[in-house]
């Protein structure tokens, strides 16, 4: 036990004894620089320098554009190229299966096994597309369940990403009555609410008057473009409080209910709500109760 205990001070005395490295001038011996050192403090800095350099190199290659000029990478302007020669290659193979074939059609006509009439190039070519009538494109029991999943999920969200967009709030043009609801299979794409005369007409949310003018037809309409591909159309009015490249808010007056328009049956308000382009029915998303 003494011998062992006498080595570990031993090793223990060299690791820790003290050195001191200075740094003389040639020609004078003056001292420039000296440092106290021993070899605990050497084994410690040069382990952190090997793992700093090893980390650094490992940085470089995996996160910056000089990993492109080591060898065995590949750079992103070599893969786009790999990708549209892979194209190319297989556009090639095509042609060349079909110019194969119409030679050997060629060569079968100059033998005299086959007619002239019946080489035809294009439908040689027609041979070689897929026959897309014999895919089956029904849709499975997964994707019909999907299917309906997503439009139970859009049906109550109007708009994309609904979760950051919860202060966008449509407001109901009128309290009144709904004499026509939307129906597709009629062709009606929007809501008729009824109200007693002089009723005020809303925007149903911020935005800007895009229309507002006299129709033959619906008498004096007013179209609102809204946020996130939004439109709201307001038909049948006797009067219109805004012009076309108003600014509107939401809850503001911009019309009054009328009777107007070759179309009309009634004094009433026929209300119309699109979303990028599409009709949609107004009732899943406001509430005219």
């Amino acid at each position: 036990m003494a011998n062992k205990e006498q080595k570990r001070k031993q090793i223990r005395k060299k690791l820790l004894h003290k050195y001191r490295l200075v740094v003389l001038n040639e020609d004078t011996f003056e001292e420039r620089l000296s440092f106290k050192l021993n070899r605990l403090n050497v084994f410690v800095m040069g382990t952190l320098f090997t793992i700093f350099l090893i980390a650094g190199t490992i940085f470089l290659i995996a996160f910056t554009p000089l990993k492109e000029y080591i060898p065995g990478y590949s750079s992103t302007e070599l893969r786009i190229k790999a990708t549209d020669l892979a194209f190319k290659v297989d556009s090639l193979e095509y042609k060349l299966a079909v110019n194969e074939a119409y030679f050997n059609k060629i060569q079968r006509v100059l033998k005299g096994e086959l007619d002239t009439e019946e080489i035809d190039r294009d439908s040689l070519f027609s041979e070689f597309r897929p026959d897309t009538a014999s895919v089956d494109l029904l849709p499975n029991k997964q994707d019909s369940l999907l299917r309906e999943k997503v439009a139970m999920e859009d049906k109550y969200n109007l708009f994309q990403a609904a979760s950051s967009r919860i202060d966008f709030v449509l407001f109901p043009p009128l309290q009144g009555e709904i004499s026509q609801t939307y129906n597709v299979e009629e062709k009606h794409y929007a809501i008729d609410l009824t109200a007693p005369a002089r009723t005020p007409v809303k925007a149903v949310a911020d935005g800007t008057v895009i229309f507002a003018e006299w129709t033959t037809e619906t008498g004096y309409v007013i179209i609102v473009e809204h946020p996130y591909g939004l439109l709201s159309a307001y038909k049948h009015n006797s009067s219109l409080s805004k012009q076309q490249g108003d600014l509107v808010k939401g809850g503001e007056v911009i019309a009054i209910i009328g009777n107007t328009g070759e179309l009309t049956t009634g004094p009433h308000l026929h209300f119309e709500l699109w979303s990028e382009g599409q009709p949609v029915d107004p009732s899943d998303y406001i509430d005219f109760e």
